[in-house]
């Protein structure tokens, strides 16, 4: 089942503080949200160049809750660090909540709890779970983590291959460059809706994923105010909407929507 833990409204009560590198998101009248423009589903950048998916709805809402307007930009996972630090944008989504990245960054949230799942060609039926990945090529998004999850979080010798992106990888998955995706099961699930029925989604949730969103390091003030945001956003019903919106057909378990069990901002 697709399960969150409830906490309450005790997210937006955890650390106040004030900011320490660069000016809080709450100086800002507009935010620049950054988002993925390769992920159907989550994030994803139409051709009139206008953005789409559940990171594009969170966004619109959360500004709105903290009274401020919104705007997007497409950011890669290489990218995403980067464009932070250089204040290119305000806050980024789709952002797994690792420690490595905690000590550069800070997160609100988590804002989606989902377990990392694989992705294969249809005709694919010896692969079942992450250890049937052993010496077959999955691919290795530049600075997304997921691939490591697999060979050294779970020591699986997998064999990565580098892609730019999550559409690079659905090139080669279907031209037989790699046998696998693996990551986020919503950002699968928006990949196979998206590309026919030459894919199949194996649901074998082998590792829960507490995907955030990040600041500027320091931006406890902005931290805590995206945090009510969300607990709102869960306790209103409308991030059960967004999720039947966007993954309604997909065949996740979206029964049990709950507020997540947040961190603390610092």
């Amino acid at each position: 089942m697709w399960r969150l833990v409830v906490t309450g409204m005790v997210a937006g009560a955890l650390l106040s503080g004030c900011g320490g590198e660069g000016a809080s998101i709450l100086g800002k009248e507009t935010l620049v949200a950054g988002v993925r423009p390769d992920l159907p589903g989550i994030g994803f950048r139409r051709p009139d160049g206008t953005f789409e998916g559940l990171d594009v709805d969170v966004s619109r809402y959360l500004a709105g809750r903290m009274g401020k307007k919104v705007r997007f930009a497409p950011v890669l996972a290489r990218d995403r660090e980067r464009l932070l630090r250089h204040g290119d944008v305000d806050m980024v989504l789709t952002f797994w909540v690792e420690p490595e990245w905690k000590q550069r960054l800070t997160f609100a949230g988590p804002y989606l709890l989902s377990y990392q799942d694989i992705l294969v060609r249809n005709r694919m039926r010896d692969v079942h779970g992450v250890h049937d990945l052993k010496g077959r090529r999955i691919c290795a998004v530049t600075g997304a983590g997921a691939a490591e999850a697999v060979t050294v979080e779970r020591q699986v010798p997998a064999v990565p291959v580098a892609a730019r992106s999550y559409d690079e990888c659905m090139t080669m998955l279907g031209d037989g460059r790699i046998d696998a995706i693996t990551t986020n099961d919503t950002i699968l699930a928006g990949l196979e809706t998206g590309r026919g029925d030459g894919f199949r989604l194996l649901r074998a949730r082998f590792g829960e994923r507490r995907t955030g969103i990040a600041v500027r390091r320091g931006d406890l003030d902005g931290c805590e105010a995206l945090n009510r945001a969300i607990t709102q956003m869960y306790q209103d019903g409308t991030m059960a909407k967004l999720m039947r919106k966007w993954f309604g057909t997909s065949g996740l378990d979206l029964s049990d929507v709950e507020v997540p069990e947040f961190e603390g901002c610092l």
